[in-house]
């Protein structure tokens, strides 16, 4: 899913932008605020609608602007397109795929495929089990439709069933239970899968950055909950402590990703180094999870990926990234001996939100 064309107007404070992406892909340099992530969130937006960055879209149009505009194409047909528009006035957004107009936003999120590394994303080895979550359901999502649908369904539900708790109809709040078992155990099941097969891939992606200790990932929670006909006495079983804290305490929305090095708890005993390559090969086992998924490799987009990584990582990382040139990288670095010589890509220049 090589990406072959960028059009981007009024998008954060980047001019208007129209760039031929080279097929390899590209090294951003330039310094803090010149514009370089702007750039990638450009590129990534068309993959979800929406922000990596978590921002409305509001705050994505340039200052005072109408709204903003996004255009990208990909691959080999020259019909495969995504665009976006937004417009400040209405807080309208209006998508198309293949130059035809999409109502549906889960229709159209995935056509075009991307992985991105942002530095914040350091926290899916080093923050709060919130973070894994949203990994898994985003990766699972693009991979499997199924999961997006069973996703929607299960917090919807998880609302409804928390609502009628805080306000104390518990006959209410059981009504919404079977709803949430069959959606809930189509999420555990998936996770569950995934993990019992990605702890392999972690390892050697972990290893292949230089991690000399033993790694391992695994899923954290009640793994009996993949058969929906386990949610109903489980959820009797935890229906005064729901009832007091006013929430359903059970559940994928409170499961983990568990992830160790040499048997202990990275996130609490991993140096900065490695927790960094941690979330680094997660980045690649979602990539490898898409590809397999798909059959289409997807591209990498990476802000300050090299960042707090010692010159041996950042050689194997290089190395790893472009992987003889079987996939698009497009990433971003401040200075030029933050690009290992090894990497092999063209670079271009950010200065005021201008590329050059």
């Amino acid at each position: 899913m090589r990406l072959r064309h960028l059009v981007a107007r009024e998008f954060r404070n980047l001019a208007p932008t129209g760039l031929e992406i080279p097929k390899e892909g590209v090294a951003l340099l330039g310094p803090n605020g010149a514009g370089k992530t702007n750039l990638l969130e450009a590129v990534y937006y068309p993959v979800l609608f929406r922000s990596f960055r978590g921002a409305a879209d509001a705050e994505l149009t340039g200052f005072g602007g109408a709204g903003f505009a996004v255009e990208i194409a990909w691959g080999e047909d020259p019909h495969r397109t995504a665009t976006a528009t937004y417009h400040s006035a209405t807080k309208e957004k209006r998508v198309g795929i293949d130059g035809v107009p999409e109502r549906s936003l889960q229709r159209a999120a995935g056509q075009w495929l991307a992985v991105t590394f942002l530095p914040t994303d350091t926290a899916l080895a080093a923050g709060p089990p919130s973070g894994r979550r949203q990994y898994l359901d985003r990766l699972l999502s693009l991979s499997h439709p199924a999961y997006l649908g069973a996703l929607t369904r299960y917090r919807a539900a998880l609302a409804q069933r928390n609502a009628a708790l805080r306000q104390g109809q518990i006959e209410a709040a059981r009504a919404f239970e079977p709803a949430l078992g069959v959606a809930g155990a189509a999420l555990v099941a998936a996770r569950v899968e995934w993990c019992g097969s990605a702890g392999a891939g972690f390892a050697e992606e972990f290893g292949g950055l230089g991690e000399s200790e033993s790694p391992g990932l695994s899923y954290a929670g009640r793994t009996e909950l993949a058969d929906a006909a386990a949610w109903g006495p489980l959820l009797r079983d935890v229906e005064a402590r729901d009832r007091a804290r006013g929430m359903t305490t059970v559940g994928p929305h409170r499961d983990d990703v568990r992830l160790t090095l040499g048997g202990r708890a990275l996130r609490d005993f991993g140096s900065t180094g490695q927790q960094r390559s941690a979330a680094i090969a997660l980045k690649l086992l979602e990539l490898g999870t898409l590809r397999a998924a798909r059959g289409e490799e997807p591209a990498l987009i990476l802000d300050d990926v090299f960042a707090e990584l010692d010159q041996e990582r950042q050689r194997r990382l290089a190395a790893r990234l472009t992987d003889g040139g079987v996939r698009q990288c497009l990433l971003t670095a401040p200075r030029p001996e933050e690009i290992p010589a090894n990497l092999g890509l063209p670079v271009w220049h950010v200065a005021g939100g201008k590329v050059t």
